[in-house]
């Protein structure tokens, strides 16, 4: 027979304030616990994942420097018909070193540490912080 929806006052229903904090503050414990255990299962699982993905990205970016090396080369030999080899390969080389040099300056400029800060969480943060404050004022 399911319960009336208005049942008399039982032992839960009558605990005190401090034994309903209690109960709380051990659920918060054990949700948290529990989300943690949760969050180092994913992550392994996804650790994994990402450790063959990076397997398999280092196997191709040699494979494509190979080619790139063999391009390369063949680009010095088409050159080497109409000037010195010599000649050829200090052109190609200047060519690949500057290409080279304009990829490396853009990069170290978009990773100057200005740009890595995570300016928009901060100032959520900041905002959560003040908007925590004057609720408990």
């Amino acid at each position: 027979m399911p319960e009336p929806l208005h049942s008399p006052p039982t032992a839960r229903n009558e605990r005190s304030l401090a034994g309903l904090f209690t109960d709380l503050l051990h659920d918060t414990q054990l949700l948290v616990h529990k989300e943690m255990e949760l969050l180092r299962w994913e992550l392994s699982e996804k650790v994994g994942k990402v450790g063959t993905g990076i397997g398999s990205l280092l196997a191709s970016l040699v494979i494509l420097f190979s080619g790139l090396l063999v391009l390369l080369a063949a680009a010095v030999f088409g050159l080497a018909t109409i000037m010195a080899l010599w000649l050829a390969a200090l052109i190609v080389g200047a060519v690949v070193l500057g290409i080279g040099a304009f990829f490396f300056l853009l990069a170290v400029k978009r990773l100057k540490a200005g740009s890595l800060v995570p300016s928009a969480t901060l100032q959520q943060l900041r905002r959560d912080r003040e908007f925590i404050k004057e609720q408990w004022r």
